[in-house]
């Protein structure tokens, strides 16, 4: 997956510029919408159980109390190793993607290198599944890894594609998910319905990131929104429901007025201050006090 030039990691989460040469403005649209409280501390929790139980060396560090201090801490950061090699593989599948793109509109690609990446981690099905979609659906792609901006709300995003599906001009964005117990692919969470609306209500494409050339967005007119599950056994695309769109995108903006709130907060300054203990005239001490010599 190609990094955005114009895309900056801040303390404010991940913000856009409008030129290499100009600093970052607006946050992403995933920054918006990580505004959404969600709570992940049953997952964190299984996660580090589960290892625990599954370390081979558990019952040697019974009897050594350093030891089983080393495995509990080992375990707690399963969670955050898991979610880091998913977002590699993740990584890894987009860049495979976009380049199957750039392939079928006779630009420059790595199709090659990046298929062979897959498989180096074991992860060819990733590719072969998509081939597969690809192929049934008749992609015909338009943009890949195309950035937008919107200046009325504020924020910018990357789109992973926009093509044409059966004649429709779809704004697609893919999520690698792993395998159910059954053999079928996760399901999808709703959030990517605020991603790609969000997409949609873009008002500027980027043409010239070095320059800052940007033109009025051409694909926003009633596409498809089109979330696109890739896993290993199979690819599952769901379209985004038009009579619930209007709903996800309140929910963006008002997410966005969040994340701007918290801006704010952060940037006031302190929030708690230190207090002294009072001082007392030698006339007003309190009854029973002891002055100190």
């Amino acid at each position: 997956m190609t990094d955005p030039l114009l895309a900056h990691a801040t303390e404010y989460g991940r913000m856009y510029a409008r030129s290499t040469s100009e600093t970052f403005s607006v946050p992403s649209i995933t920054t918006v919408i990580g505004q959404q409280a969600h709570s992940l501390d049953g997952w964190f929790g299984y996660m580090g159980a589960s290892s625990l139980a599954k370390d081979p060396e558990l019952p040697q560090h019974l009897s050594s109390p350093a030891k089983l201090r080393q495995a509990v801490n080992k375990a707690a950061k399963a969670a955050e190793v898991y979610r880091d090699d998913a977002a590699r593989r993740g990584d890894r599948v987009h860049n495979y993607c976009e380049q199957v793109a750039l392939r079928a509109l006779g630009r420059t690609h790595r199709v090659k290198e990046t298929r062979e990446e897959l498989a180096s981690h074991g992860e060819e099905a990733f590719a072969a599944r998509f081939d597969e979609w690809w192929e049934l659906y008749r992609v015909e792609p338009i943009a890949p890894e195309i950035t937008v901006w919107n200046a009325s709300v504020g924020y910018a995003g990357t789109l992973d594609l926009v093509a044409k599906v059966n004649g429709r001009v779809c704004l697609i964005d893919y999520k690698t998910k792993g395998t159910t117990r059954d053999g079928t692919v996760k399901p999808l969470d709703d959030k990517v319905v605020m991603q790609l609306v969000a997409g949609m209500k873009a008002e500027e494409s980027l043409v010239d990131p070095v320059a800052g050339e940007w033109e009025p967005w051409k694909y926003g007119e009633n596409p498809v929104l089109l979330a696109v599950a890739i896993g290993e056994t199979e690819v599952r695309p769901q379209r985004a429901n038009p009579d619930v769109l209007k709903h996800h995108w309140w929910k963006f903006c008002a997410l966005k007025r969040v994340w701007e709130m918290s801006a704010d907060v952060a940037a006031a300054g302190t929030a708690l201050l230190p207090v002294a203990p009072p001082s007392y005239p030698a006339a007003a001490a309190p009854a029973g006090s002891t002055k100190l010599a």
